[in-house]
């Protein structure tokens, strides 16, 4: 398996003794082709929008297995109660959330490392893993009002 998005899904489920059900393929298919962080309100507007009728407790619970399954990371960004959704991925990263248009994009770089160390050396405790939540505006929406 390449990535993440790579998974037979069904072969997976089946392994770890799930029933491969209709919600669980639509939710997978949404995360495969999204682009971005998506809340469960957009996973269930993107799957209806690919044909596929799910109800919101279905994807909670996809959703749920797909990240005990390690292929699918939920999020808390920004000010929102709601999780984001996407495909599960190796890397830790800073979320840099746009305030005014709400786009979210990675960033991935040597300064979660840094982190990892200072609490470690500094503080002697002992991270599992970071994931840190940058608020501010976008480039986009910054140059809307200039």
């Amino acid at each position: 398996m390449d990535t993440v998005a790579d998974a037979d899904l069904e072969q997976l489920l089946r392994t770890r003794g799930h029933r491969v059900t209709r919600p669980r393929r639509a939710v997978w298919e949404v995360l495969r082709t999204a682009r971005g962080h998506l809340t469960v309100e957009q996973v269930a507007l993107a799957a209806d929008a690919l044909g596929h009728d799910v109800d919101l407790a279905s994807i909670y619970r996809s959703l749920d297995l797909l990240e005990e399954l390690g292929l699918a990371r939920s999020s808390r960004l920004g000010d929102s109660d709601a999780s984001r959704w996407e495909l599960a991925h190796p890397d830790e990263h800073f979320h840099l959330v746009c305030t005014s248009c709400g786009e979210v994009d990675h960033h991935v770089g040597s300064l979660v490392a840094q982190v990892r160390d200072h609490l470690d050396a500094g503080h002697g405790f002992d991270v599992d893993s970071v994931e840190l939540t940058v608020t501010g505006r976008c480039t986009r929406c910054r140059d809307a009002d200039a």
